[in-house]
């Protein structure tokens, strides 16, 4: 007879709790880096001025933040959807430690200055090496899982965070090939425009493996059972899937009209962006659909609320990057605040307000308790988020196009109507509401974290969940 087992929930815990924290500290230094541009002033050392906190920022919210969110969630999912617990567990916990001692280098050296100079990649050698055997230990866990799984069938979001697994590490290790110099110096394999292309290959699919299909897979566990209602449909499901990792791959280049690049290489990343729309929105359209028949819900849940209001931006986001990529519309847009408004519509209002709903979910499961401490804390941190969101979006939008309008305006003799200190003159308004709305969505972050720590010090309600005799490994 096999002995019964529990679910191995620690390391989940961990990176839950963690995925607070960090969300805490990568939206503060965002809106010390928004309240930079508004006041100047307040670029008061070397070590501590725009340039070197906007990498930071970037950083923290993308890698610290939506990672430790992405492990949370995937180590969980893949335990209750395969009936088993984690494979390698001290494994899991060197991926935890691991992934916390990465975030305080990044922490520790981007001020200081150093950076390869690539978005999203901007990390020195040695911190690579450690982020790719990290990333391999999280791949053996994640897939050893799967694999000594006791059912037949494994579940679409185990599909899409196993696609964001692969897919990270790849990227990961060809666009941070390099030549160590020193040990804080290094200088890309590639030259020229071949290391830009290469870059945005692996920025954009940052974004579409990352940022997109690893929440994804949160999205499709989250929102079914916070529903409790079966996903919508699992063979659109499964479509979306295929559909969305053959396209995201080709995008890239979308980031790079108007370059060296060859024409016909940024029209493969355009026309491949357009392509895109369809299965981003059969997804979006999959998990808003999972509330047929519990429409209801919505009026009185407000984890329910951040999961669907999530997915609205999702479908949002969609919408207006592959638009942005038609060149037409990349001549007004690129360089100018609405590609910053474009990418915190994706990265507030979707991945982060996703991650938010999801570890709500969490956090009770993971100690015992029936629920979060204070539901009408959730609800106002929902309102609180929601309202800086379209606050900065929709000022970024603003901002964005007056300043590609202005940059191309010309007089009739062919010279230039304003000069470019006019357009930033101009766009300080704007800024200043950018800083409110990041305000706002940091203070949310406060009130989950205090709402956090008062779940955790409750009383306990049950134990952890155990896994049926048949279910559990001797």
């Amino acid at each position: 007879m096999q002995s019964q087992a529990t679910y191995n929930y620690k390391v989940v815990r961990q990176f839950a709790i963690m995925t607070v924290v960090w969300g805490i500290v990568g939206m503060l230094v965002g809106v010390i880096a928004a309240a930079q541009l508004v006041w100047p002033e307040l670029n008061v050392a070397e070590w501590l001025h725009f340039g070197r906190l906007r990498p930071l920022h970037t950083n923290a919210v993308i890698f610290a933040f939506g990672g430790c969110a992405l492990f949370a969630t995937s180590y969980y999912v893949v335990q209750r959807t395969n009936h088993t617990t984690l494979f390698a567990p001290w494994l899991a916990s060197f991926t935890f430690w691991g992934w916390q001692l990465i975030i305080v280098l990044a922490a520790i050296t981007l001020p200081l200055g150093f950076t390869s100079g690539k978005e999203y990649a901007e990390l020195e050698w040695p911190i690579d090496i450690l982020i790719a055997i990290v990333w391999v230990s999280y791949a053996i866990v994640f897939f050893g899982t799967v694999a000594k799984r006791n059912t037949s069938h494994i579940y679409v979001a185990n599909w899409f965070y196993g696609a964001f697994i692969l897919t990270v590490a790849l990227l990961h290790i060809v666009n941070s090939a390099e030549v160590p110099v020193t040990l804080t110096k290094s200088y890309s394999a590639y030259a020229g425009v071949q290391d830009a292309m290469v870059q945005w290959w692996y920025g954009h699919n940052a974004v579409g493996f990352f940022l997109t299909a690893g929440f994804l897979g949160m999205m499709y566990y989250f929102v079914p059972k916070q529903a409790e209602r079966p996903v919508y449909s699992y063979r659109l499901s499964v479509v979306h899937f295929w559909a969305l990792i053959f396209t995201y791959m080709w995008a890239g280049p979308h980031h790079l009209h108007y370059t060296a690049l060859p024409d016909w290489t940024q029209s493969v990343g355009m026309m491949f962006s357009l392509i895109l729309m369809a299965p981003s929105w059969g997804g979006m359209i999959n998990g808003i659909m999972t509330l047929s028949g519990a429409w209801h819900k919505l009026r009185t849940d407000p984890i329910l609320k951040f999961l669907i209001t999530s997915l609205s931006f999702y479908g949002m986001s969609t919408f207006e990057g592959p638009m942005m990529s038609v060149k037409t519309v990349n001549a007004l847009s690129h360089y100018t605040d609405w590609t910053i408004g474009h990418v915190h519509s994706g990265a507030l209002g979707w991945v982060a307000m996703v991650s938010i709903g999801s570890i709500y979910y969490l956090i009770p499961r993971m100690y015992g308790k029936t629920e979060m401490y204070s539901t009408k804390l959730i609800t106002t941190h929902f309102w609180i988020a929601t309202i800086g969101v379209v606050l900065y979006i929709a000022s970024m939008w603003i901002s964005g196009v007056m300043q590609g309008l202005m940059w191309r305006a010309t007089n009739p003799d062919g010279t230039l109507t304003y000069s470019f200190v006019e357009s930033v003159k101009a766009s300080y308004p704007f800024w200043t509401i950018r800083f409110i709305g990041g305000v706002l969505f940091l203070s949310g972050m406060l009130l989950m974290f205090y709402n956090v720590l008062k779940t955790i010090a409750g009383e306990k309600a049950y134990n952890a969940p155990v896994l049926a005799p048949q279910a559990a490994h001797a």
